[in-house]
């Protein structure tokens, strides 16, 4: 399964083009198309308001849910892999130049 997806251009925001030929920023609600060439014809169609439009190969799981099949879809779409300031000691997130 294949989904089309693009950057917003006016705030970069990540969106995906859904069944009704808007645009919404969750995965879950992208149209699926059966086949690459099925999603590439939507491209020339879209909006100037979306650039950076792609077509992604994506899965649906058992439970329904859409995941992407590439790592970097994946991050687009969910966001970081790791929570960067976990692996940090707390006294140092907040100290400042000065200590």
């Amino acid at each position: 399964m294949f989904v089309v997806t693009g950057n917003r251009l006016l705030d970069g925001i990540v969106v995906y083009l859904a069944a009704a030929h808007h645009w919404v920023e969750d995965l879950q609600g992208a149209r699926l198309y059966d086949t690459s060439d099925e999603a590439q014809t939507v491209l020339g169609e879209q909006s100037d308001m979306i650039v950076s439009l792609d077509v992604i190969p994506v899965s649906k799981q058992d439970n329904g849910h859409v995941v992407a099949d590439r790592l970097r879809e994946r991050i687009r779409s969910d966001g970081p892999t790791i929570q960067p300031f976990d692996a940090i000691p707390l006294e140092r997130q907040f100290s400042t130049a000065a200590d």
